[in-house]
């Protein structure tokens, strides 16, 4: 009985000593390996639930950081640097190759990529004033640059998985639908030109936290909107609150300009919906103020409308 005691005794500490060698190989390794691991990425736009399923196109650059998890992101000594990483159409890259190294980290990117980058607090960012440009082979159109998107991968370490970058918009959106009024004789145009006014387009981003705040010392100004469709408008707008009264959305249509004033709540990551109802009297114009879509592509809020007519009567937006 006491030889079966000893052998069975024996046999556990065999099995303990070769977990504790395995264990000790299997953390060896991994720390040994880390430095010699390429770093991979799988990109979502915003909406997207597979990184085949995107938005982006060839040439699309996003800037990357990865920094210690615990340590505040800076604009250099972090492991990776602003690295420009671009889409060749199915899968990003940076121009070297990325290598991991010991520790646990967190990745941040953002989308359109800033080549010398100031702050990683306080980036000044600006929309552009004519988002009516068209992109380029070389160059977003001026509605892809302003819509600034960002992502971040928290406490990841070494590994042969590809980074998770789920993008999200962090800028507004204003979609304006153009609707033929019941007073409106003749053919609605399905070309005009769309302004959003009293808006100020500089920003300030902090590439840690992903969040875009209108800058203080900006001025107001007005944007050219992108069309996306017949009828259909939109604009990127710094996120910000118009308290007052005061023009806000212009469509210019055969050489008649209809003018729309309010107060109005630009949320960030938010697309906000308006019905514009042209009517034969530009001085009566009417809106209908939708719903909203929560990162837009994604979560949708069911929308309503409440309609407002352009006078001192109107029923201003909060």
């Amino acid at each position: 009985m006491k030889k079966h005691i000893i052998r069975y005794a024996s046999f556990a500490l065999a099995i303990l000593g070769m977990v504790s060698c395995s264990e000790e190989v299997e953390t060896t390794s991994r720390y040994k390996d880390a430095q010699s691991t390429p770093m991979t990425f799988a990109v979502n736009y915003p909406g997207q639930s597979r990184a085949t399923a995107t938005s982006f196109e060839s040439n699309d650059k996003i800037g990357l950081y990865v920094a210690e998890s615990k340590a505040p992101l800076e604009i250099g000594g972090n492991l990776v640097n602003n690295e420009a990483l671009t889409y060749d159409g199915s899968k990003w890259e940076a121009t070297r190759t990325l290598y991991w190294d010991e520790g646990t980290y967190n990745a941040y990117a953002y989308y359109p990529y800033i080549q010398g980058v100031s702050s990683t607090t306080d980036q000044p960012f600006s929309v552009a004033l004519d988002q009516s440009t068209p992109k380029t082979a070389t160059a977003p159109g001026g509605y892809e640059a302003s819509d600034l998107l960002f992502a971040t991968s928290k406490d990841i370490q070494a590994s042969n998985s590809p980074i998770s970058l789920n993008f999200k918009h962090i800028m507004s959106k204003l979609k304006i639908r153009l609707i033929k009024g019941e007073d409106f004789e003749g053919e609605m145009p399905t070309h005009a030109q769309v302004t959003i006014h009293s808006t100020v387009p500089t920003a300030t981003i902090d590439l840690q936290a992903g969040v875009a705040t209108r800058y203080v010392k900006g001025t107001q100004q007005s944007i050219i909107a992108h069309q996306e469709s017949d009828y259909i408008y939109s604009a990127i707008i710094v996120p910000q609150r118009i308290e007052n009264r005061r023009p806000l959305i212009e469509v210019v249509m055969k050489g008649v300009s209809y003018l729309y004033e309010s107060r109005f709540q630009f949320k960030p990551g938010t697309e906000h919906l308006v019905n514009f109802i042209i009517s034969d009297n530009p001085d009566q114009v009417k809106i209908e103020i939708g719903g909203e879509i929560q990162n837009w592509g994604k979560k949708i809020r069911k929308p309503f409308f409440r309609r407002a007519m352009n006078d001192k009567n109107t029923e201003k937006y909060k």
